[in-house]
């Protein structure tokens, strides 16, 4: 209930009180409902105070000392703790996501819970050709049937990969349904808009946490084209939110949690890519509103600690942090930064293309009854998958497995078909650096499948993503990137091969030396993909070159996701979270974008003139009965104060929860509160008449100083001033005088039709200068003037004199 002075240029002065010293605050005042933004400037003024509050007792006893250090570690406890959890439930995931995917193709006898490849680790029968057969891994033919070769064999295990992947499938979104329907999907969409102010009760909550980690596990296993690494940034917020309630310091301040869930963002991309300042970076770039310095050390200790765990835990037995941790050692040269470039313009095309699909996709889902069936929706897609997927090596593969797999580079230790290359006899021993080499039969073949893979890919996770399990987009995007990488990778090496006389090759590339890294290309075009769908740039190649270990390929990363932004900006400048956050209408204003239009606050301002007055209370005159017919008859979270209904000027603004909470508690605690008592805001209660009852006094929970603005005030301060300041609400004034208000919602709504109309071109730049629309409007005409400050054509009809502003002669609707 501490509330704070503010001026409109929003200099803060918390040492005013505007609490009644006389009167306890009232319990719940000030926390928020669901689905509400909180007001971050309220939200800071409490947590100075707070620590003012404790500072100032620190030096009283020991005991307080204690508490003074205890709320001084208490974030760096939380985030260490977010962090640990964070690496023991990736871990977690990863070791059972590989043996469910393996449970696909058959069963470790010897070991149930050993996946294939660590039911063959101790084998001595399994030969350098045949590494992955061992007589202890049995496949589901051999087991039903006793065949391990042969078209029946082929069937059966065709028959129990589907079978499998549909169970898998169909629990998934069974536990999601009835359980933790927030569970599906990525989850950072509606993490972006949760750091942004919004409150989404239950999202980052226990059993969201518990589900989501469940069918992560049977989602990835189930075969469907998805991700595991978005969904672990949900994960890890979950944690985040689950830890902070064990400290007051951020179990009761949603701005200070907000700062938690930016750290726990940075150890779930830690832990999901084995990459800690990607993580950090990601938070900063991605998905944090509000990052102070001390959010950037505590993000980055959340990563490390988490980053940490996962190491200790070792789930994929290589000690690496990622299945794809690949290292090259042959340098790139100039002439490559071409086939870079072209792999970017790809990731941008293919990021504009995901992102335009995959939104018509789910607002039709969202618009016709398919949507009312999740679980048949996710059945259909699990089987045309699973039908489709197991005929090629490439898409049977864990998504994972396979980038891995393209990713590496030839040595004379891979069995792969993408390594069948004609080997040149007069070789005399084997060495790290293999030359270029003519391609094989088997690498044809490999080319062959891997564009049908990259069909696939393309098509399956523009209708895999958004479906009712949790799916992330980054390994999908990812693949497709790193299947195009390599296609092309072999493709200029091959160039390079048969004609290194031509003079791009002569002068780096001699006859029988390593030039070409096709691996290199499938990294470069993973980045470019994923850079494309979620226009991430400076995290991305950290997080990119974190994984691959190699500086020295930062120039080109750098250079094919910069190539994918511009491309796909030039096709639409929001990425794939930004996408879905306005299709499910979230109130989310992103500081990316630009406001040029020409519209002033009296445009945009409730009322509008064709609606009824808005709603008002007055300082002293209205009764509890008012009040509660004012909150029943309405359903706005807040209303202006004003002096009377004669004066309309401005005294602060009451929030709706604050006013109906504080009436349900006077009424059970004050003695003499009915309906006919006189509620009062200010300082001094008036003198009423002898057998009136008891007043109430209600100025602890009034703010004193509401941001305003004026009905002239261009709407590109306006945005700036939400954006920036976190607002819920902003008062419209004329000399003191309450005209309107504006909501986050209204802006919203503002921009949104701006987009669906052709607006003028933005004024140009002297008018900017002056902050002062052009002097003509959009229909040719001109603008009138009124002492030297130019009206939009809205306020043509109003006169400005004193008795027409007063807009407010009545106080209900």
């Amino acid at each position: 209930g501490t509330h704070y002075t503010m001026t409109n240029g929003g200099n803060i002065n918390s040492s005013t009180h505007l609490l009644d010293l006389l009167d306890e605050p009232i319990p719940g005042v000030g926390t928020y409902d669901d689905f509400h933004t909180i007001d971050w400037v309220r939200e800071k003024c409490k947590d100075r105070e707070r620590h003012r509050r404790i500072n100032s007792k620190k030096k009283e006893s020991a005991w307080e000392m204690t508490k003074s250090l205890y709320d001084a570690w208490s974030g760096w406890l939380v985030v260490t703790l977010t962090g640990l959890a964070s690496g023991a439930l990736a871990g977690l995931i990863d070791i059972a996501a590989d043996w469910m995917t393996d449970l696909k193709e058959g069963i470790c006898l010897s070991a149930l819970w050993f996946n294939h490849e660590q039911c063959c680790w101790g084998s001595n029968e399994t030969t350098f050709e045949e590494r992955d057969k061992c007589p202890q891994w049995k496949t589901w033919a051999e087991l039903i049937i006793g065949q391990a070769e042969g078209p029946g064999s082929y069937i059966m295990n065709y028959i129990m990969y589907i079978f499998w992947a549909l169970s898998f499938a169909f629990l998934a979104v069974s536990l999601v349904k009835v359980f933790a329907p927030y569970a599906c999907g990525s989850g950072i969409p509606e993490i972006k808009t949760i750091l942004s102010g919004f409150i989404i009760r239950g999202y980052l909550g226990k059993w969201t946490l518990m589900i989501k980690t469940i069918t992560l596990v049977l989602a990835v296993a189930s075969g469907l084209s998805l991700g595991k690494e978005g969904p672990l940034v949900h994960v890890a917020c979950c944690c985040g939110n689950i830890f902070s309630y064990l400290f007051p310091k951020y179990s009761t301040n949603e701005a200070k949690k907000r700062e938690v869930l930016s750290a726990a963002s940075a150890a779930g991309v830690s832990v999901a890519f084995g990459a800690p300042i990607g993580g950090v970076l990601f938070s900063l770039e991605e998905v944090s509103y509000y990052f102070p310095l001390k959010t950037l050390w505590r993000s980055f200790f959340a990563a490390l600690v988490a980053a940490f765990v996962l190491r200790s835990i070792n789930p994929f037995g290589n000690s690496r942090l990622v299945l794809f941790y690949v290292e090259y050692h042959t340098p790139w040269y100039l002439f490559e930064l071409l086939p870079f470039i072209l792999l970017g313009v790809f990731g941008g095309l293919w990021g504009a293309f995901f992102i335009r699909a995959n939104i018509a996709w789910c607002r039709r889902r969202k618009s016709t009854k398919f949507g009312k069936y999740p679980v048949l929706e996710v059945i259909i897609v699990a089987a045309i998958t699973a039908v489709i997927a197991f005929p090629n090596p490439y898409t049977r593969l864990n998504t994972s497995e396979l980038i891995k797999e393209l990713f590496t580079d030839c040595g004379p230790l891979e069995s792969s078909s993408l390594c069948d290359y004609r080997n040149d006899m007069n070789a005399s021993k084997i060495v790290d650096d293999i030359p270029d080499r003519p391609a094989g039969t088997g690498v044809y073949s490999a080319i062959w499948q891997l564009c049908l893979a990259l069909i696939f890919k393309i098509i399956m996770t523009v209708f895999t993503f958004g479906i009712k399990v949790p799916s992330g987009l980054f390994i999908p995007s990812m693949a497709i990137g790193a299947i195009a990488g390599r296609i092309v990778g072999i493709a200029v090496e091959q160039l390079a091969y048969y004609h290194h006389d031509w003079f791009i090759f002569k002068e780096w590339c001699e006859v029988g030396a390593d030039c070409i890294t096709p691996g290199l290309y499938a990294m470069v075009g993973a980045a470019a993909c994923l850079g494309g769908v979620t226009r991430m740039t400076v995290s991305l190649v950290v997080i990119v070159f974190e994984l691959t270990g190699g500086l020295e390929y930062i120039v080109p990363l750098m250079a094919a996701v910069m190539t994918s932004k511009w491309v796909g900006d030039a096709f639409g400048r929001e990425g794939i979270y930004e996408a879905h956050i306005r299709l499910n209408g979230y109130p989310f204003l992103d500081a990316k974008e630009e406001f040029t239009h020409t519209t002033l606050a009296a445009d945009v301002m409730r009322p509008r003139r064709s609606d009824p007055p808005l709603a008002v209370l007055t300082q002293d005159n209205m009764t509890v009965e008012d009040i509660e017919n004012l909150i029943n008859e309405t359903s706005y979270n807040g209303f202006p104060v004003i002096m009377s209904k004669e004066s309309q000027r401005l005294v602060g603004f009451a929030l709706r929860r604050d006013l109906t909470i504080a009436i349900e508690s006077a009424r059970k605690k004050q003695e003499g509160i009915v309906g006919s008592s006189r509620v009062c805001f200010a300082q001094h209660t008036p003198s009423l008449p002898a057998e009136s009852p008891r007043p109430l006094k209600l100025r602890s929970i009034l703010d004193m100083s509401p941001f305003t603005v004026t009905d002239h005030t261009p709407m590109e301060i306006v945005v700036d001033i939400f954006r920036k300041l976190g607002l819920r609400q902003c008062l419209v004034t004329h000399n003191g005088i309450v005209l309107g208000i504006i909501t986050k919602k209204n802006i919203l709504e503002h921009l949104e039709q701006l987009k669906q109309h052709v607006e003028p071109l933005a004024p140009p730049w002297h008018y900017n200068k002056k902050r002062y629309p052009p002097s003509y409007g959009p229909d040719g005409k001109p603008r009138p003037r009124l002492h030297n400050v130019q009206l939009k054509p809205i306020a043509e009809e109003r006169e400005e004199t004193e008795e027409e502003v007063h807009l407010l002669n009545s106080t209900t609707l």
